[in-house]
Order: C-alpha cells, then structure tokens, then sequence
C-alpha cells in the first residue's frame, strides 16, 4: 500500500525524533518537534494506521512508537537529500590525510579513523581487492640461508611481501635476475593470471628449480586472494556509547561480529558492485548487524572499483550525514590515491 502524504510526513517524523531521542515517539512530541497542523487525535489516528501497516511499533504499552526496518527503508529509499561536506567536516578530514599519508594502505587505515571519528559509528574499509590489480613490480629479497623475502607491488600501490623458502644454493644475483625477468614479463598482467604467465613465460628457464618455482606460484596466488587482513576497523566500540547497546548480549554479539574479518571482508566485496549500499537490520546477513544498519560507499580510481568502505551503526542513525559524510569521503580517497598512481 502506497502511503499518502499526510501519513509520509508523520512517519518521517517520528524518525527524525527517533533518530535524535532514541525514546519511543508520541503524538505530542512529533506535533511541536515537526510542526504538524494536525490534531494530536488525527496524528495518533494516523500512527495506529501506520503501525498496522508494519512501519512502527509499539515497545511498551505507552502511546509512543519507534519506527520499524520497512520504516527506515522507506525513509532512506524516498525521503533522503544529499549535502557536500560541511567546510568544518571538510577541515577535519583533510587534517587526517595530511598527517598520515605515508602509502596508500596508511592512507585507508586514515580513512577508517576519519570515519568512526566523524560519524561517532564502527568504520569498516576494505584495502585494494589484490585480485582486481595489476602487477607492477616482483622483488625477491635474499633472507638468512635458505629464505628470501617476496615482494608484490601492484598498479595500485599496494604492497604485499611474504617470506618464501628457496633452494640454499640460490644466490643473490640468480634472485636479482628471477626478479627482473618475472616483472618483465609479467608486467600489468592481472593478479589472478600472473602465476598462469609466470609458467607460460619462463616455466621451461626454471625447470631444474620446479619446487622452488612452485612456492613462489602459490605465494602469488595466495597474494592474488584477498583475505582477513583486508580489512580495516575503527571505532568498534563507539556503538556501546548508544543505548540500544546497554544489554550486555547485545554489544558482545555486535563486537563478536564486528571482529571476524572474513564475515566483514565477505559483507564488503558484496557491496563492491555498488556505488552506494544501505542494508538495515534484518537486512544484514550476519545475526550480530540485525540490529544494525550498514551504510557503505565504493572507491575508485580511473573508474576501476578498487574497494569498499563504510559504517556501521544503529538503525536509527542519522543517513542523511552519514551518506554525506561518505560521499566527501569518496571523493577525497578517489583523488589522493589518483596522485599516489601519478607519483607511481
């Protein structure tokens, strides 16, 4: 059923004052918060309407209703209006890029910071998907004896390095060679392809070192995969500040959730498709974000989704800001890892 106008406004509403007073919203209050001409029996009319049709609720046996998830997923499908930046959110987002731009990877640990700290929610990022890259450049450092440390840098900027076992008669200089002849050859060549490239291009040359070159195979293909250390948290325990988290089962089971990196990187490659995600409580997949919603943007660069980052919080955050202050992000992450490409 297609809400009318006067039932839109008194819903919107009691999610804007529901947002802000996380109390159980009544006719009076919604009447002189939101102006509403309305006689406080219509409006109370007007909510028992809306309760039966599944976007409020009612909590306890007072009058004041709290809006359901179909209520902010109507509140976020149709009644949001983005903004840029405010100049002061602007100020003290650049202030967290100049100070930690040492790579790009510090630069998303910034961006994870800069957003549990502006939006007072848990921050998620995921770090460039190694599977979408192109590599750049193949190092293999020699280590103590019988170890060397491999090197993966991709057209991104990002690094990835493992410490690899090499035959003990290898020496620095056949090291020094392998790796001028694997990036040669494999030059740009996707991530996921480079192992295949790796055994087409030089598998014969390498042939009397066949485990060696096995090791080295699996060690890209485990690069080329992203994995639990993909991801980056901030915030975790900025939700235990509301008070839908006060029950002690609640926030442990959020914080439970919040720490496996699997389950986030999972929920944000999911997203990765998408330049802008919402998913509100029963929404969320995972049991421990049921009462949580996830709001979530992708970065880019020349129009290459490079990942995902977002926040996660109560449903009734505010998405208005939240959306804002992802946007802005969105833009200042897309031109400063522009420059690093440059730079590159």
């Amino acid at each position: 059923m297609e809400l009318d106008e006067r039932k839109l406004q008194i819903l919107r509403a009691i999610i804007d004052e529901y947002i802000l007073s996380a109390s159980p919203v009544g006719s009076k209050a919604i009447r002189q918060s939101a102006e509403l001409n309305w006689s406080p029996a219509t409006i109370r009319n007007e909510m028992a309407d809306l309760e039966a049709l599944g976007y409020l609720a009612q909590p306890h046996t007072s009058a004041g209703r709290i809006p359901s998830d179909k209520a902010y997923r109507l509140y976020v499908d149709q009644m949001l209006s983005r903004a840029a930046l405010s100049e002061q959110e602007q100020t003290i987002l650049n202030g967290y890029y100049r100070s930690r731009i040492d790579g790009i990877e510090s630069v998303l640990r910034s961006t994870a910071k800069a957003l549990s700290d502006i939006t007072h929610y848990t921050a998620v990022v995921m770090m460039p998907d190694m599977a979408v890259n192109r590599l750049r450049h193949l190092q293999l450092v020699p280590l103590a004896e019988g170890k060397a440390l491999s090197v993966i840098v991709t057209d991104a900027g990002v690094a990835r390095d493992a410490v690899i076992d090499i035959p003990k008669d290898m020496t620095p200089v056949e090291l020094e060679e392998l790796s001028r002849t694997i990036t040669q050859r494999c030059y740009n060549c996707r991530m996921t392809m480079v192992a295949e490239r790796m055994i087409h291009e030089i598998g014969a040359e390498l042939q009397s070192r066949g485990d060696f070159l096995k090791t080295l195979l699996a060690r890209i293909e485990e690069n080329a995969q992203s994995g639990t250390n993909m991801v980056e948290l901030s915030g975790t325990r900025n939700m235990l500040r509301y008070p839908e988290y006060s029950d002690v089962e609640k926030a442990t089971s959020f914080l439970a959730t919040v720490e496996q990196r699997d389950a986030m990187y999972r929920m944000l490659r999911k997203a990765s498709d998408m330049e802008f995600t919402i998913t509100i409580g029963s929404e969320n997949e995972q049991a421990g974000l049921q009462d949580c919603s996830v709001v979530t943007a992708t970065y880019r660069v020349n129009d290459m989704p490079l990942g995902t980052f977002g926040v996660i919080g109560p449903t009734r955050m505010d998405y208005n800001r939240v959306i804002n202050v992802l946007q802005g992000v969105q833009q200042n992450l897309s031109m400063i890892l522009q420059s690093f490409l440059k730079e590159d």
